[in-house]
């Protein structure tokens, strides 16, 4: 399923803060000095590596669907989602 542009940045969004999991690491401590569980593991790899992986593989089938490089949706992906523009001032 191909996404919109839109949805793509709402993904990246959506990796992008799930990336805080340093968070996680600061509360379990890293899982080579003390195991985690079960639950910690796949809270980490669903707050991440999940979100991550699927919005690649999206920015891939949107790029394929539209017969874009990859390369610049991935890059106007990030660009929107880490800098979105502020909205211009409207004239009332």
């Amino acid at each position: 399923m191909a996404h919109t542009f839109e949805e793509l940045v709402a993904m990246q969004r959506a990796a992008d803060q799930a990336q805080g999991v340093q968070q996680l690491r600061e509360q379990y401590g890293p899982p080579t000095r003390e195991a985690w569980n079960e639950q910690q593991t796949a809270t980490h790899e669903t707050a991440w590596r999940d979100l991550a992986r699927d919005v690649q593989a999206a920015i891939t089938a949107h790029a394929q669907a539209e017969g874009q490089p990859r390369t610049e949706v991935e890059a106007g992906v990030k660009k929107a989602a880490r800098h979105p523009e502020q909205p211009e001032p409207q004239d009332e």
